[in-house]
Order: structure tokens, then sequence, then C-alpha cells
């Protein structure tokens, strides 16, 4: 088991493991029971993850002699409002969770953002620890304390910074994820290796049948070097005030087309997408090169992501979405910018003819 310490030493509590190897989800008890014990643990999870592990790890926990429950919500990004949110601190409530009582999110981003944000309202938070189950959460959305919920108006637009107890990661979860969600979260891993790690990159570019086939040493491979990325810059920027505002590459664009479409276009593919469009503008903007531009949509499309905008979302409607961005400040929207692969930038005045531009050319 590879353990690796996120360290935010402004307070001790705040510092946690994340544990990465096969069968964790076996040795969990003893790992939280160890690091983080408690009187009451509550498992939330999505229905379809719940009907695939979730059972398994109450009855391990419940063996171990813990109070342990079960508490489920329907899948999906839809679920991430505040009408769920709702609905499973009722069900805290009726399980008399209290500020002795620690949450387990057992899933993917939808899970791991809904359960951390409820655990930093609930009582005036409670701990929580995450498992996470997709590709996505592995290598990107539970590490670091972000919590979010989605409003009609946008994604993530309600949420706190709020740490989880430690993160274990079971790369024996993701035999069980369709394609799509693999390819899914490979996104957020192509994103590290266009703007931290060029071996990473390398690697990705150099072996995609082998990563497409879950190879174990390389899955191995690529969660580690995702997972060390992100602690490090959240180290140094835990509250995304500065140089953490780099891992938002692609994801201004993403969040609008993911937020335009209803949520029936996955994250990663808007953010694969939205990274098109990043690396076009860097080089309209006469800050990346043309081949460098050409060998990142190489990569995104060599996996299958989505390299286009839909043409039933419009550019109006994508610049309405950023303009009401989290991220933004003032009237600027900030965008992640490359000078080269490994060398990003955040550029808050871009002009907004080249956004516009950018965007009429992508639309398929």
């Amino acid at each position: 088991m590879i353990k690796i310490k996120v360290n935010l030493d402004r307070y001790a509590p705040a510092s946690y493991d994340i544990c990465i190897g096969s069968g964790i989800l076996d040795r969990v008890g003893l790992l939280i029971g160890n690091g983080t014990p408690a009187t009451r643990y509550i498992i939330v999870s999505d229905t379809t993850v719940a009907s695939l592990h979730g059972e398994k790890l109450k009855v391990l926990l419940g063996g171990m002699g813990y109070d342990v429950h079960l508490v489920t919500f329907p899948p999906g990004e839809r679920s991430k409002t505040l009408g769920t949110a709702l609905a499973v601190i009722s069900s805290l409530l009726e399980l008399g969770a209290d500020r002795a009582s620690m949450l387990i999110a057992l899933g993917g981003g939808v899970t791991g953002d809904l359960v951390a944000f409820i655990a930093s309202v609930y009582m005036r938070s409670v701990p929580y620890v995450h498992i996470p189950t997709t590709l996505m959460a592995q290598v990107d959305s539970s590490i670091g304390g972000k919590t979010g919920i989605d409003l009609p108006e946008g994604k993530n637009l309600l949420g706190t910074f709020y740490q989880p107890r430690g993160i274990f990661i079971d790369l024996d979860l993701l035999s069980t994820l369709p394609d799509e969600e693999f390819r899914n979260g490979l996104a957020e891993v192509l994103k590290y290796g266009i703007i931290e790690d060029l071996r990473l990159f390398d690697l990705l570019e150099g072996s995609a049948g082998e990563v497409m086939a879950r190879n174990r040493a390389i899955l191995e491979t690529i969660v580690t070097s995702s997972c060390t990325i992100k602690k490090g810059i959240v180290e140094i920027d835990e509250r995304d005030t500065g140089v953490r505002r780099v891992l938002n590459f692609g994801h201004t664009v993403g969040h609008a087309i993911e937020a335009e479409s209803g949520y029936t276009i996955s994250h990663g593919n808007a953010v694969a997408a939205g990274m098109v469009a990043a690396v076009r503008i860097s080089e309209k903007g006469g800050h990346l090169l043309p081949q460098d531009r050409e060998r990142i949509e190489g990569l995104i499309r060599t996996y299958g992501l989505l390299d286009r905008i839909p043409a039933s979302i419009s550019t109006d409607s994508l610049m309405a979405r950023m303009t009401k961005d989290k991220k933004k400040k003032g009237d600027a929207i900030h965008f992640v910018l490359l000078r080269k692969p490994g060398i990003p930038f955040i550029h808050a005045s871009v002009k907004q003819r080249i956004i516009r531009d950018t965007l009429e050319e992508m639309h398929a």
C-alpha cells in the first residue's frame, strides 16, 4: 500500500493520508478505526455504488463491532443539490448522528462533493473520510477539501473548504467502472500531464492501449502521480487563491458546457473540450506553439474524449455561463493557459473576441 501525506500545517487535524493500493476496501475498517475513531459510522452512497460495494462495506465494518448505517441517494450530477443534501441530513437526524459520528463518502465525485458539504455544515461539522470509487474521484475530486453543491445558475456555486480525515483509494474498485466513466476520469489525468508532469504526458501518449485496458501497474502509476501532483499544489494553496488555480485548466469553458448541457455531458468530456479551448486561446494569444497545441489535442482525441462543442449549445449561452463562474473576479474571466506543456499560467484579460471566436470554431 502506498501512503501519501497531505500536510496542511496550519493545524494538525487538517493533515491526512491518501492510501493507495489493491484490496483496501477489505482493510478499510482497520484503517479508519485506527486513525479516525468514532461512535457511529454512516456510509453515504448513491444507489448504484451502494448495490456494488455499500452493503459489503457495511458488513465488514459491522463485523468489527462498529455501529454502522448506510444512507443512499439517486446517482448522477443532478443529485448534487440542496434538496438531496437536506434529504441526507434528515436521514442522519433519524439515525441520531451527532458530532461523535463519522460520515464515509463511498462513491465518485458527486458523492464526495455532496458528503463533504454535508459534513462541513451538519451540527457545525462532523468528520468524514472518502472511499472514491471512480477514477475521477481517485485522482482529483477527493483530494483537497473542496465541497460543492450545484445551483440552476451553475456548477459548484455553493460550497465550503473542508478537509477529510483520510482518503482510501482501492484500485480494485475501478474494475466495476464502465468504460465511459473510466474515460471520464482520464480527462483529469491528462490535465495533470499537460500542466505539470511531462513524464506522465509521455506515458499517456505512448501507452494508451494499456491505460484503457486498465493495466494494474500503469493504473497505480497514473493514480499515484496524479495524487502526488494535486496534494503538492493543495499544500501550497489550500484555499484556491493562488497557484491551485492552475488545476482549473480546461474548467472555465468545461463547467459552462457541463451546466449548459443540463449535465448530460460528463465532467470529463466537458473539461476535455475546455482544454481544447484553452490551448487554442493560448495559441491565438501567441503563448503556445502550434505543434504543442496539436500534440495536446491529439492526446485528447486518442482517448476518445470530447474535442468539440455540440451545435445545440450556443456560444452566447456559454459566454453568459462563464460570466457567472465562481472563479472570475469582477468582470474578468480568468483562464488557465499554457506557454508550453508543463508551464501553465493564469490570464485574467483574455479578449472576449478571442474567447468567442474559439468557441465558434469548436462547434460540431
